[in-house]
């Protein structure tokens, strides 16, 4: 079954076209970032615009590079929630009008479930059940994957998601938008342990909660600067990614025990990030788990994703209509379409 998917949540527009939920036959992502990188964040106005204009090319782009047309898919499938409501609603209202005038299936894909869904594109023995530690820009979740198409949150975060206090900090420290990859890239020169940042707890022990640690970067900055001194912003770019890195892997592996699960994943933005990877490694290995980290390729924001995740939406029997809406925040593990 060929799928074409479509995403277009933040401030990536991308189509792709992927067969069976495990093969990427082509996949095209047209980026944002160095128009938002301009503002420090993503504007929403300027990121629904932009969608506006590139996808009707992306997905022409990425059919031309499948060797297909519309025609030849078997079925159309679309991220409808979360993310920022003006550019979901263009992918779709792009995909509902697509899927109408082919007569094609309609599948919507709630973000959350694609990201999981990347790892069965880079591994095809993996299948449910396992744990997921889904991390991302607006997203961080522990979540039991019990079957293609049901999910239990076993935690998330209560303010800010992980990917968030990258870029905030990042910004803080003086690095450019998004600022992930620029504190991943400088902790590896920096000391660790020359700054101490504070680990907030929550009440359910599996919730993440990096709002007091975003600010304590900002003061720690802030302070630094009205005393004309200099800080070692290697070293803070190290001290912030073992922290959250430890935040993150520390409360996963603790549900991943509870639970008496031996599979584990992770998924989205934050998954690409070296610290993360490298500890989550160690720990696997530590404790005998089989452990699955999708290519970085796959971490962000794109339709295989989607693609793949459509696939087994569709198997459920989750298809929508021309009525199909759009939505900010929805539950992952209760999805309405």
């Amino acid at each position: 079954m060929d799928i074409l998917a479509i995403e277009s949540s933040c401030d990536e527009t991308a189509a792709a076209v992927v067969r069976d939920g495990r093969e990427i036959i082509s996949s095209v992502v047209a980026t944002q970032i160095e128009e938002h990188k301009l503002y420090g964040g993503v504007v929403p106005e300027i990121a629904s615009r932009r969608h506006c204009e590139s996808i009707s090319a992306v997905v022409s782009e990425a059919l031309e590079k499948a060797g297909m047309t519309s025609a030849d898919v078997d079925a159309v499938a679309v991220t409808f929630a979360p993310g920022l409501i003006g550019a979901l609603l263009v992918g779709v209202n792009f995909a509902k009008g697509l899927a109408f005038s082919l007569n094609k299936p309609l599948i919507p894909v709630h973000h959350i479930r694609g990201h999981i869904a990347a790892n069965y594109l880079a591994y095809p023995e993996l299948s449910p059940p396992y744990m997921c530690l889904v991390v991302s820009g607006g997203h961080s979740h522990i979540v039991e994957v019990k079957s293609y198409t049901e999910f239990e949150v076993i935690g998330r975060t209560i303010d800010d998601a992980a990917g968030e206090a990258f870029d905030k900090s990042a910004r803080a420290m003086g690095f450019p938008y998004p600022g992930g990859i620029y504190i991943d890239n400088a902790s590896k020169q920096g000391d660790a342990s020359k700054y101490k940042l504070p680990k907030p707890h929550t009440q359910n022990p599996y919730d993440f909660s990096f709002s007091g640690l975003k600010t304590a970067v900002v003061n720690l900055v802030h302070n630094a600067e009205q005393k004309g001194e200099q800080l070692d912003i290697n070293s803070l770019a190290a001290s912030v990614q073992k922290t959250i890195c430890e935040m993150l892997t520390d409360k996963f592996l603790s549900a991943v025990s509870e639970r008496g699960c031996k599979k584990i994943a992770a998924a989205g933005g934050v998954a690409a990030n070296g610290g993360l990877r490298d500890m989550l490694t160690k720990a696997a290995d530590e404790r005998g788990l089989e452990l699955f980290l999708p290519p970085k390729s796959l971490c962000g924001d794109n339709a295989a994703m989607v693609g793949a995740q459509g696939y087994y939406e569709f198997m459920a029997g989750h298809t929508a209509d021309e009525s199909l809406n759009a939505y900010a925040t929805m539950n992952l593990g209760k999805v309405v379409y």
